[in-house]
């Protein structure tokens, strides 16, 4: 079941995150997060006033915690997704999203075992290798910050995955929305920071509801699969949403893959699953 779970998480989170880069290439990228996290956050407190399920304060602090994550992980994804390629971009956040759960649990006196471990060796290579490809003959120009910005989306989500996997499995989806509604705040205070727009203006704004439901659908599959399942299993298959992406990004937007590329987007799937093996 985890792994069904799991899965559907990443299949919701790679159709987001494309249809999230599209839209920010028309929208402020900044709009796009802070509509989609709202969205998100109406679907999930919905639900969780229908369950009416009560929560723990330490649930509810963990939630806390993992909205900031989703907060920087959004933003920082959809900003690479509108100027760099997405064949790039997803990969480097999936492999963050990754690792960070396993140095959390390294942390917390988890011993991970030599395939985790060699998981993990693949992992930097794969980064080098994806990255190189933003600096080939024939990438867009804003390839270099995409690679910034994929990397510190992967950062986020791997606080996201790693907080929402120490929420007990009892506490019902206040938590989550308390994720939901964190990041919003976090969007709009980092927007601030850096002095960015963030107040929806354009209509097309408006799209972004469909992919906050789709976020929010990912995200609370993915809080399902931790309550069956070991947090490591479940935050490396749900770090398999690039595959989605990445499938769009070259039939739709005919993104080409070079070889070097290809190699790091082989060694980057050969971490998450050597991770979820282990």
């Amino acid at each position: 079941m985890v792994v069904l779970l799991a899965l559907g998480s990443a299949i919701a989170y790679g159709l987001s995150d494309f249809f999230g880069g599209l839209l920010a290439r028309r929208v402020s990228p900044w709009t796009v997060a802070v509509v989609a996290q709202a969205a998100a956050t109406v679907c999930v407190g919905t639900v969780a006033l229908i369950t009416g399920i009560a929560a723990a304060p330490p649930d509810l602090a963990w939630g806390v915690a993992a909205g900031l994550g989703n907060g920087v992980g959004g933003v920082f994804l959809y900003r690479g997704l509108s100027h760099g390629r997405m064949s790039v971009v997803a990969p480097l956040s999936a492999v963050g999203a990754a690792l960070v759960p396993v140095v959390v649990g390294v942390a917390t006196g988890e011993r991970p075992t030599a395939l985790t471990w060699l998981g993990v060796a693949c992992a930097f290579p794969a980064i080098w290798l994806v990255s190189r490809a933003a600096d080939m003959p024939g990438a867009s120009a804003g390839g270099s910050t995409g690679v910034v910005d994929g990397l510190l989306a992967g950062l986020g989500f791997g606080l996201l995955f790693s907080a929402l996997g120490q929420v007990s499995e009892d506490a019902g989806l206040w938590p989550l929305a308390l994720t939901q509604a964190t990041s919003v705040l976090a969007i709009i205070a980092l927007a601030a920071l850096v002095r960015q727009a963030w107040i929806p203006r354009d209509r097309y704004a408006s799209r972004a509801i469909l992919i906050g439901g789709l976020g929010a659908l990912a995200t609370t599959l993915f809080l399902a699969a931790t309550r069956v399942g070991l947090l490591s299993v479940a935050s490396v298959l749900s770090s398999l949403y690039p595959a989605v992406t990445v499938i769009l990004a070259v039939v739709v937007l005919r993104e080409h893959i070079a070889r070097i590329q290809g190699t790091g987007l082989a060694l980057a799937l050969a971490a998450v699953v050597l991770v979820a093996l282990g």
